[in-house]
Protein backbone atom coordinates (compact mmCIF):
# COMPACT_ATOMS: atom_id res chain seq x y z
CA UNK A 1 0.00 0.00 0.00
CA UNK A 2 1.73 3.65 -1.12
CA UNK A 3 0.70 5.35 2.43
CA UNK A 4 2.44 8.23 4.00
CA UNK A 5 2.61 7.13 7.67
CA UNK A 6 5.36 10.39 8.71
CA UNK A 7 2.88 13.20 8.04
CA UNK A 8 2.84 14.27 11.80
CA UNK A 9 6.48 14.49 10.82
CA UNK A 10 8.22 17.93 11.03
CA UNK A 11 8.53 19.24 7.92
CA UNK A 12 12.13 20.99 7.12
CA UNK A 13 12.50 23.82 5.09
CA UNK A 14 14.61 23.27 1.93
CA UNK A 15 16.78 25.94 -0.28
CA UNK A 16 17.26 23.38 -3.59
CA UNK A 17 19.37 26.43 -5.13
CA UNK A 18 21.22 26.21 -1.96
CA UNK A 19 22.39 23.17 -1.53
CA UNK A 20 23.03 22.81 -5.60
CA UNK A 21 25.52 25.29 -5.54
CA UNK A 22 27.34 23.57 -2.37
CA UNK A 23 27.11 20.07 -3.77
CA UNK A 24 30.57 19.50 -4.80
CA UNK A 25 32.35 16.11 -5.26
CA UNK A 26 33.94 16.78 -1.79
CA UNK A 27 30.86 17.20 -0.21
CA UNK A 28 29.29 14.37 -2.07
CA UNK A 29 32.10 12.19 -0.76
CA UNK A 30 32.17 12.94 2.99
CA UNK A 31 28.80 12.53 2.78
CA UNK A 32 28.64 8.93 1.72
CA UNK A 33 31.36 7.78 4.27
CA UNK A 34 28.38 8.08 6.71
CA UNK A 35 30.71 9.45 9.62
CA UNK A 36 30.97 12.24 12.25
CA UNK A 37 30.12 14.81 9.21
CA UNK A 38 27.43 13.28 7.73
CA UNK A 39 25.35 13.68 11.25
CA UNK A 40 26.93 16.19 12.92
CA UNK A 41 28.95 17.97 10.97
CA UNK A 42 27.96 21.00 8.33
CA UNK A 43 24.13 21.38 6.90
CA UNK A 44 26.10 21.11 3.34
CA UNK A 45 27.42 17.41 4.22
CA UNK A 46 24.09 16.19 6.00
CA UNK A 47 22.05 16.34 8.63
CA UNK A 48 23.84 19.65 10.08
CA UNK A 49 23.57 18.30 13.90
CA UNK A 50 21.46 14.88 14.09
CA UNK A 51 20.41 14.90 18.20
CA UNK A 52 17.39 13.22 19.39
CA UNK A 53 14.28 16.12 19.90
CA UNK A 54 11.33 13.42 19.77
CA UNK A 55 9.80 14.19 17.00
CA UNK A 56 9.83 10.53 15.87
CA UNK A 57 6.98 9.64 18.78
CA UNK A 58 3.76 10.47 17.15
CA UNK A 59 5.12 7.96 14.27
CA UNK A 60 5.97 5.22 16.14
CA UNK A 61 2.65 5.60 18.14
CA UNK A 62 1.24 5.67 14.80
CA UNK A 63 2.61 2.36 13.56
CA UNK A 64 1.56 0.84 16.23
CA UNK A 65 -2.01 1.30 16.07
CA UNK A 66 -1.85 0.76 12.36
CA UNK A 67 -0.08 -2.45 12.37
CA UNK A 68 -1.91 -3.55 15.52
CA UNK A 69 1.88 -4.45 16.85
CA UNK A 70 1.39 -6.10 19.87
CA UNK A 71 3.18 -5.44 23.47
CA UNK A 72 5.75 -7.80 22.06
CA UNK A 73 6.23 -7.40 18.97
CA UNK A 74 9.59 -7.79 16.97
CA UNK A 75 10.92 -4.66 15.08
CA UNK A 76 13.71 -4.19 12.56
CA UNK A 77 14.73 -0.72 12.02
CA UNK A 78 17.11 -0.84 8.09
CA UNK A 79 19.09 2.50 8.48
CA UNK A 80 18.57 3.16 11.88
CA UNK A 81 21.13 5.94 12.71
CA UNK A 82 21.71 6.67 16.13
CA UNK A 83 18.39 4.37 16.88
CA UNK A 84 15.64 7.51 17.14
CA UNK A 85 12.75 5.45 16.39
CA UNK A 86 14.06 2.68 18.03
CA UNK A 87 14.09 4.51 21.35
CA UNK A 88 10.62 5.28 20.87
CA UNK A 89 9.01 2.14 20.43
CA UNK A 90 10.60 0.90 23.03
CA UNK A 91 9.54 3.77 25.39
CA UNK A 92 6.33 2.87 23.69
CA UNK A 93 6.29 -0.44 24.49
CA UNK A 94 8.98 -1.71 26.76
CA UNK A 95 8.76 -5.47 26.47
CA UNK A 96 8.97 -5.16 22.40
CA UNK A 97 12.17 -6.89 20.74
CA UNK A 98 13.85 -4.43 18.69
CA UNK A 99 16.87 -4.86 16.29
CA UNK A 100 19.22 -2.14 14.33
CA UNK A 101 21.43 -1.91 11.10
CA UNK A 102 23.28 0.81 10.18
CA UNK A 103 25.86 1.13 7.62
CA UNK A 104 27.95 4.16 10.00
CA UNK A 105 30.05 2.88 12.55
CA UNK A 106 29.74 6.58 14.09
CA UNK A 107 25.56 6.48 14.38
CA UNK A 108 26.41 2.94 15.87
CA UNK A 109 28.84 4.58 18.37
CA UNK A 110 26.67 7.36 18.88
CA UNK A 111 23.72 5.73 19.81
CA UNK A 112 20.45 6.06 21.96
CA UNK A 113 21.86 4.16 25.12
CA UNK A 114 18.61 2.38 25.81
CA UNK A 115 18.68 0.70 22.31
CA UNK A 116 22.50 0.51 21.50
CA UNK A 117 22.84 -2.99 22.84
CA UNK A 118 20.29 -4.00 19.52
CA UNK A 119 22.10 -2.56 16.92
CA UNK A 120 24.61 -3.48 14.55
CA UNK A 121 27.16 -2.36 11.76
CA UNK A 122 25.74 -4.18 8.42
CA UNK A 123 23.92 -3.34 5.34
CA UNK A 124 20.89 -3.98 4.02
CA UNK A 125 21.21 -6.27 1.09
CA UNK A 126 23.07 -8.90 3.81
CA UNK A 127 20.31 -8.57 7.18
CA UNK A 128 22.32 -10.68 9.53
CA UNK A 129 18.74 -12.06 10.77
CA UNK A 130 17.28 -15.57 10.39
CA UNK A 131 13.95 -15.84 7.83
CA UNK A 132 10.86 -14.62 9.33
CA UNK A 133 11.74 -13.10 12.63
CA UNK A 134 9.95 -9.57 13.06
CA UNK A 135 6.34 -8.25 13.02
CA UNK A 136 7.71 -4.94 11.50
CA UNK A 137 10.70 -4.08 9.50
CA UNK A 138 11.25 -0.16 8.19
CA UNK A 139 13.50 1.44 6.66
CA UNK A 140 13.45 5.32 6.46
CA UNK A 141 15.55 7.13 3.59
CA UNK A 142 17.99 4.69 3.59
CA UNK A 143 18.11 1.65 0.74
CA UNK A 144 17.85 3.93 -2.06
CA UNK A 145 21.63 4.43 -1.12
CA UNK A 146 22.17 1.45 -2.83
CA UNK A 147 22.62 0.55 -6.38
CA UNK A 148 19.73 -0.71 -8.11
CA UNK A 149 20.80 -4.31 -8.00
CA UNK A 150 21.86 -4.17 -4.32
CA UNK A 151 18.72 -2.05 -4.05
CA UNK A 152 16.91 -4.99 -5.51
CA UNK A 153 18.56 -7.72 -3.44
CA UNK A 154 17.74 -5.61 -0.14
CA UNK A 155 14.08 -5.01 -0.81
CA UNK A 156 14.27 -9.70 -1.18
CA UNK A 157 15.80 -9.45 2.12
CA UNK A 158 13.28 -7.29 3.82
CA UNK A 159 10.80 -9.83 2.50
CA UNK A 160 12.83 -12.88 3.92
CA UNK A 161 13.16 -11.71 7.50
CA UNK A 162 9.92 -9.99 7.59
CA UNK A 163 6.86 -12.35 9.73
CA UNK A 164 4.15 -9.54 9.53
CA UNK A 165 4.35 -5.91 7.95
CA UNK A 166 7.14 -3.60 6.57
CA UNK A 167 7.48 -0.02 5.83
CA UNK A 168 10.11 1.80 3.60
CA UNK A 169 10.23 5.32 2.18
CA UNK A 170 12.75 6.21 -0.73
CA UNK A 171 13.30 8.89 -2.80
CA UNK A 172 11.32 9.63 -5.55
CA UNK A 173 9.53 12.52 -7.77
CA UNK A 174 6.02 12.83 -9.42
CA UNK A 175 6.88 15.45 -11.72
CA UNK A 176 10.12 17.43 -13.43
CA UNK A 177 9.93 20.19 -10.63
CA UNK A 178 9.98 17.89 -7.93
CA UNK A 179 12.99 15.38 -9.89
CA UNK A 180 15.28 18.37 -10.51
CA UNK A 181 14.86 19.65 -6.86
CA UNK A 182 15.59 16.27 -5.50
CA UNK A 183 18.73 16.21 -8.17
CA UNK A 184 19.84 19.50 -6.44
CA UNK A 185 19.31 18.17 -2.82
CA UNK A 186 20.06 14.48 -2.24
CA UNK A 187 23.88 13.69 -1.53
CA UNK A 188 23.78 10.27 -0.83
CA UNK A 189 21.38 7.93 -3.18
CA UNK A 190 22.56 6.12 -5.60
CA UNK A 191 18.55 5.52 -7.19
CA UNK A 192 16.32 7.71 -7.74
CA UNK A 193 12.94 7.01 -9.39
CA UNK A 194 9.42 8.46 -10.67
CA UNK A 195 6.71 6.94 -8.02
CA UNK A 196 5.67 4.91 -10.82
CA UNK A 197 8.91 3.27 -11.45
CA UNK A 198 9.53 2.22 -7.95
CA UNK A 199 6.00 0.40 -7.98
CA UNK A 200 7.31 -1.35 -11.17
CA UNK A 201 10.37 -2.33 -9.64
CA UNK A 202 8.44 -3.42 -6.55
CA UNK A 203 6.55 -5.77 -8.64
CA UNK A 204 10.04 -7.18 -10.46
CA UNK A 205 11.18 -7.87 -6.51
CA UNK A 206 8.00 -9.29 -4.98
CA UNK A 207 8.18 -6.50 -2.54
CA UNK A 208 4.71 -6.56 -0.90
CA UNK A 209 4.85 -4.20 2.31
CA UNK A 210 3.89 -0.68 2.46
CA UNK A 211 5.85 2.44 1.09
CA UNK A 212 5.84 6.12 1.26
CA UNK A 213 8.42 8.45 -1.40
CA UNK A 214 11.02 11.37 0.19
CA UNK A 215 9.67 13.79 -2.00
CA UNK A 216 11.33 17.26 -2.48
CA UNK A 217 8.38 19.63 -3.39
Amino acid sequence: MEINLLDSHPKTNRDYDKRALEKTPEIIRIAKQFGKEFFDGDRKCGYGGYVYDGRWKTVVRRMKEFYHLSETAAILDIGCGKGFMLHDFKELMPDCTVAGIDVSAYAIENAMPLVKPFLEIASAEGLPYPDKVFDLVISINSIHNLPIDLLKTALREVQRVCRGNSYITVDAWRNEQERQNLYKWVLTAETMMHVDDWKKLFNEVGFTGDYWWFIAD
